[in-house]
C-alpha cells in the first residue's frame, strides 16, 4: 500500500484523537438521563470502556475504537487497529467475547486493500479469544478502521482508572515513543529498525498483561493511548491524588528521545502538553524525555496502580512473560504539583 493509494488524514492512529479538553467541554453538556444503577461505568468517569451489570456475578464491558492508518501495509494496519480496540477490555480487567468491524473506505480504492485490513483485524480478534460477529461499513474519502468490542467482567473485580491510593506503585507494561517515531518515519527520519520495534509493540495484545494483573490487587488501571502517558496518568489522579515519576525508569523505544530532540513531533503531543499545563512539573528532565511522556501512543501498554508490597512481584512476572514492564513511579497524597517528574529516584 503506497501513500498514493491510501488517503492519509493529517493524523494516523491515536494521534487522530480529539483533544482531551475539547471532549470534556462537549461531554459535560450532554443530557445524562435517568440514572441506571446497573451502569457501573459510563462516559462521565473518563474510563476506558463502559460496564453494565447483568447480575451479581457478571457484567458486560463495551468499547469502540477506530482511526486512520499510521502504517502503509493494510494487513499490519488492521492488526494494529484491532489490538488497540481490544485493549480497552483488558484495561478494565475483562475478557473479550465478541467484536464488530467499523470500516470507512473509498469506493474508488482496490477492495483487496480492504480485505487485508479486515484480515489483520480478524486474526487479532481470534488471538484475543473472541468471535468476530459482523460490522458496518460506509463509503468515505479516507480509510478508517476499528472495532466495537464486547467483553465480560466480574462486577466486583472491575479495574477503573481512578481507584489509585497513596503509596501505590505505578507499573507501565509497554515502551513509549510510538507517535514520535511514526512522525519521524513519515519524513524518512526514523532510526533503522525503529518501526519494526514499534509495529511489534502495537500488535502485541494487552491480554497477557491483564491476565497476569488479575492475580494481584490492582487499585487502578488504564491503557496509555492518545492522551499520552501523562494525560492518562492525569485522569488516574482524578483531581485528588499526586504522583512522582522517575524518568530514567520509563521504558522508551530506542531513538524516540533523539527524534524528539530534533522536533520530529506530533500535533497531538503538543495538544497533550497544552492540556496538562499547570498539572505537570519537571525537574532535571530533558526536552526529549518530556516529549516522550506527552507523546500519543497507538495501542500502548497498561498502566497499573498496585500496592507497593506487590509491585516487584507483578513487575517480575510481566517481564518473565516477555513484556518491557517497569515500575515508573508512585502515587502520593495530593500535593501542589499533581505530577512531579524527576530524572531518577532519590535515595
Amino acid at each position: 500500500m503506497s501513500e498514493k493509494e491510501i488517503v492519509f488524514c493529517k493524523s494516523g492512529g491515536c494521534t487522530a484523537k480529539l483533544g482531551a479538553g475539547v471532549l470534556e467541554h462537549i461531554l459535560e453538556r450532554l443530557p445524562k438521563g435517568k440514572k441506571d444503577e446497573n451502569l457501573l461505568v459510563g462516559y462521565d468517569s473518563k474510563d476506558d470502556a463502559a460496564v453494565y451489570r447483568l447480575n451479581e456475578h457478571q457484567a458486560v464491558v463495551q468499547t469502540l475504537d477506530f482511526f486512520p492508518p499510521m502504517v502503509e501495509d493494510p494487513y499490519i494496519f488492521g492488526k494494529i487497529a484491532a489490538t488497540n480496540a481490544l485493549s480497552d477490555i483488558y484495561a478494565m480487567g475483562g475478557e473479550v467475547k465478541t467484536a464488530l468491524n467499523i470500516v470507512c473506505f473509498p469506493e474508488s480504492m482496490d477492495l483487496n486493500i480492504l480485505g487485508k485490513i479486515l484480515q489483520g483485524g480478524a486474526e487479532k480478534v481470534q488471538e484475543a479469544g473472541g468471535s468476530l460477529a459482523g460490522g458496518h461499513s460506509i463509503a468515505d474519502s479516507d480509510v478508517k478502521y476499528g472495532l466495537s468490542v464486547t467483553g465480560v467482567v466480574d462486577p466486583e473485580k472491575i479495574w477503573e482508572n481512578n481507584g489509585a491510593k497513596p503509596g501505590d506503585c505505578l507499573i507501565l507494561t509497554k515502551r513509549l515513543g510510538i507517535g514520535i517515531l511514526c512522525a519521524a518515519n513519515r519524513v524518512s527520519q526514523a532510526p533503522k529498525g525503529a518501526m519494526e520495534q514499534v509495529i511489534a509493540s502495537m500488535t502485541t495484545l494487552n491480554r497477557t498483561a491483564s491476565e497476569i494483573g488479575r492475580n494481584f490487587c490492582i487499585h487502578a488501571c488504564t491503557d496509555v493511548t492518545g492522551f499520552g502517558f501523562l494525560g492518562h496518568l492525569h485522569e488516574m489522579m482524578d483531581g485528588r491524588l499526586s504522583s512522582v515519576i522517575y524518568a530514567d525508569q520509563v521504558p522508551v523505544f530506542d531513538g524516540a528521545m533523539e527524534c524528539a530532540e530534533e522536533f520530529l513531533l506530533t500535533a497531538a503531543g503538543q495538544k497533550n502538553r497544552n492540556h496538562l499545563e499547570g498539572y505537570v512539573q519537571f525537574e532535571d528532565v530533558s526536552f526529549g524525555m518530556e516529549e516522550v511522556l506527552y507523546d500519543p501512543q497507538t495501542s500502548g501498554g497498561l498502566l497499573f496502580a498496585v500496592p507497593k508490597v506487590q509491585a516487584d512481584e507483578l513487575c517480575e512476572k510481566l517481564q518473565k512473560a516477555g513484556l518491557p514492564a517497569a515500575i515508573v513511579g508512585e502515587v502520593t497524597e495530593q500535593k501542589k504539583s499533581e505530577i512531579f517528574v524527576i530524572n531518577h529516584k532519590k535515595k
